[in-house]
């Protein structure tokens, strides 16, 4: 079962026009403005769990680590979102401590954990996640571990060509905008003192905060900026 660390309701105030309603029989947790529906599901990304498919994953080959002071490896994911490229670490053996500072977000996600929990192909990668409703730029100053990976997936602008998918982002940007503190989030990666800092941009996007990688692993349409700290 995964880890939840913090009290995460739906009791919260949610911005004039939303609401959290239960559908498919009280099951799904969904966040809906009267038109548009979005709810989290990690079960779109079982096939992405694959072994030959999950070692071709550009997030695993940036995220790779030659060892570990820990039992297991650990990674912070500081933007956890709906929480898709947590599950792709912790599947590849990480332990996965996912931060969400929104708490509808938040709660979207411990849904769609919960609901994973469940699912015999994801029970085991779930297990090494644990949710934490809470301002990641404060929480990785005030770490009481050293984490071996630091994920930051701050959020850019869609630019998918589907009118729906941007309606759908167009929804979910009245609860979180994209970042407008880069400089603060990339200070906050650094100073939890990571063996690597991962960070997922577009493709053709600024490097975050300007600051200029060691490297980059890039795909079609986004690319993983990479810092190695000694």
């Amino acid at each position: 079962m995964f880890k939840e660390s913090s009290d995460i309701s739906i009791n919260t105030k949610l911005p004039d026009g939303l609401s959290l309603i239960y559908g498919d029989n009280n099951n799904v947790l969904t966040l809906t403005d009267g038109n548009l529906e979005l709810s989290a599901d990690l079960s779109e990304s079982i096939r992405r769990l694959r072994p030959d498919n999950l070692n071709r994953e550009l997030l695993i080959k940036a995220a790779k680590i030659k060892s570990s002071i820990h039992e297991r490896p650990i990674a912070i994911d500081a933007t956890a979102g709906f929480g898709e490229d947590s599950l792709l670490l912790a599947a590849a053996g990480f332990e996965v401590h996912l931060y969400e500072y929104d708490a509808v977000i938040a709660a979207l996600l411990a849904d769609a954990l919960r609901r994973a929990a469940d699912e015999p192909k994801l029970q085991d990668a779930v297990s090494r996640m644990k949710l934490i409703n809470t301002d990641s730029i404060k929480a990785m100053h005030e770490l009481s571990l050293t984490p071996d990976v630091v994920l930051l997936d701050p959020m850019f602008p869609a630019r998918e060509k589907s009118a729906l998918i941007k309606k759908k982002f167009q929804l979910l940007q009245k609860l979180e905008k994209p970042c407008s503190d880069e400089t603060s989030l990339l200070e906050a990666a650094f100073a939890a003192k990571p063996h690597k800092i991962v960070i997922k941009r577009p493709i053709k996007g600024p490097f975050l905060a300007d600051r200029k990688p060691d490297y980059s692993i890039k795909g079609k349409s986004v690319r993983y900026d990479c810092f190695v700290i000694a």
